[in-house]
Formats: C-alpha cells, structure tokens, sequence
C-alpha cells in the first residue's frame, strides 16, 4: 500500500475504455502509485460491473507492470469479497464511467463511501473516468436521468467536474449555466483523453493523450460564467520495444490465475 501525499486523478473520458490502443493515460496512473510494481483494483460499478467492461480492464493491465484485480459489488453473493481489506490493501484505485448516481447509491449500500475517504487519507491513488472522475468532487454534471443534470459526489475535492466536455456537448451548456446561477460550484470542463492530477486537493498537472484537446477551469461571478482553458501536458508513449523478461512472466503468471 502507498505511503505517499493524497492524490486523485480524474480523467474526462479516454483510457483503456475509449483508447485501449493508445495506453499512455493508464500507465500514467500506475507510474503515481511511485511503486515499481503497483497494486490496482479496477471498480466497474458504475456500468453495473458488466463482463466486457472487466475484461478490457484486464486485456490493458495484464501486460503492464502491475498487480491487477477488480471488484465486483453486483457478484459479492456469488464471489465473496473482504472488500474493505482488499481496497486497502491496494497502491491504486481505478473507478470506470458509467451512472453517477447509481455509482455512489450503490457505494453508499456497501460503505464503500466511508472506505474510500479512509483510502484516499492513506495515500492510496484514487483514479477515474466519467463518473469516476466526478465522484471525487463536491457536483458533477451527470446523464445517470438521461440528459445532463447536477449531481452530487463525495466532496473530497472542492467544486465541480463535467466531463466530456468535447465529446458529449450537450453537457455544457447545463454546466455552464449552473455555475452561472451559482447552483453549481465553479470547477473544470475536461474534454476527453484529458486528466487532471490533485495533490491533496490542490490541482497539480493536466495531462492529455492527444493533441487539440483542453481542460478549462470554469467560473461564475455576478451573474457571469467564464472559461479559462488550461493547457495540457501532452504525454508521450514509449517507442515499441520487445517486452522485457518481468513483463513476460507477469503475462505468464496473469494468464495462469486466469485458467484457475
């Protein structure tokens, strides 16, 4: 388990989900966990922990260096789960995109509120897209309903987050407005393939896998929103190389667990 600061990476949309050929944003969040071989646990509850979902976590982080694993809230019946001592035993904590609203009620049934708060206090990386970006801060712009509306989220960062703000417009205007009115805190619009690393709960670096896409920070004051765009780091892959020999018998041993 990580002993390092209180770090929350939060990603618009992209990763193995929306890039599984593009890998640089997930092996990004394993280089946080400052450990040469990070344990991370990936959460697809907020999609309903659907099998292909877990799969593809799985085709991306089985040939990384990494210990991977996912927790399933919808099969605990069927695949008994310590899941306090297993999130805590973790360096990182992968949150998929999904229903907001339905992440967080379905959090909040198995405490995983409570455990996260307590992991994210212990240096554990807490990361996400969509969803499991928003969750983090105070309200995030959620399509849980069907269009675009407020939401709720766990706080541990202050303000607002609504994602996809390039690749799902119609988010935007809802956002903006709300921040307008002041229903909604100020925060940031992250468009996809963009990430926003917090160091505590103070914004650290803004990473992106492509070119031409933006982070903004967004205010309101006196019955005025603006946007200030941030420009982001632009994070390069490694050149194609063959794997090395930890890499190998990582696979190896994966696969194996796999077959049972």
């Amino acid at each position: 388990m990580s002993q390092g600061s209180r770090r929350i990476f939060g990603l618009g949309g992209g990763g193995f989900t929306i890039e599984p050929e593009n890998p640089v944003l997930d092996r990004f969040i394993l280089s946080l966990a400052g450990r040469p071989i990070p344990r991370i646990c990936f959460l697809p509850t907020a999609s309903g922990d659907p099998d292909d979902h877990i799969a593809r976590f799985h085709a991306a982080f089985d040939g990384e260096l990494c210990e991977p694993s996912h927790l399933s809230l919808f099969r605990l019946g069927r695949r008994p789960v310590a899941v306090a001592e297993h999130l805590l035993s973790q360096d990182i904590i992968y949150v998929g995109g999904g229903s907001m609203v339905n992440l967080l009620a379905i959090w909040a049934a198995h405490e995983l509120d409570r455990i996260l708060v307590e992991c994210w206090r212990q240096g554990i990386v807490l990361a996400g897209l969509s969803a499991g970006s928003m969750c983090w801060f105070e309200v995030g712009v959620t399509t849980s309903a069907g269009k675009p509306a407020p939401a709720r989220g766990l706080g541990l960062l202050p303000g607002s987050n609504c994602v996809h703000y390039d690749g799902e417009p119609a988010r935007r205007p809802i956002y903006l407005e709300g921040v307008r009115t002041g229903r909604i805190p100020g925060g940031y619009g992250v468009d996809d393939g963009v990430g926003l690393l917090f160091e505590g709960t103070r914004l650290d670096r803004v990473v992106t896998s492509r070119a031409g896409a933006h982070a903004y920070r967004v205010h309101g004051r006196d019955g005025v929103v603006t946007e200030t765009q941030l420009q982001p780091e632009r994070l390069s892959a490694a050149p194609g190389h063959e794997a090395p020999a930890d890499v190998v018998e990582l696979r190896r041993v994966h696969e194996l667990r796999r077959r049972g």
